[in-house]
């Protein structure tokens, strides 16, 4: 039981500390310094340890992993979305320009 007790105490410390760092990234729009390839080396991590985890019957990574693998899957979402953002923001006009060509 103390070594199921350990695996759910390192499983939500490790599951916190992903959430945190993709909430940040959510919240301030900008994904400078990452890389999406994290996110896809993550997704395939995450799908074989699950997978692995299945086999052994191991219920706190299988649990760990699957979460993962679906912070892999929200980082990579966000990830395209702010560089969408940025691309956009970048090949914009600065505002009020485009309304002083129109004059």
């Amino acid at each position: 039981m103390a070594t199921e007790i350990i695996g759910w105490l390192s499983a939500a410390v490790l599951l916190w500390t992903i959430f945190h760092q993709v909430r940040k990234q959510y919240l301030s729009g900008d994904s400078t310094g990452v890389s999406s390839w994290l996110f896809i080396g993550q997704s395939a991590a995450s799908l074989g340890f699950s997978v692995y985890s299945a086999l052994l019957e191991n219920w706190v990574f299988l649990f760990v992993n699957l979460a993962l693998l679906v912070s892999a899957i929200a980082g990579q979402a966000i990830f395209w979305r702010n560089t969408r953002r940025q691309r956009r923001a970048q090949a914009a006009p600065p505002h009020g320009q485009a309304e002083a060509r129109a004059r």
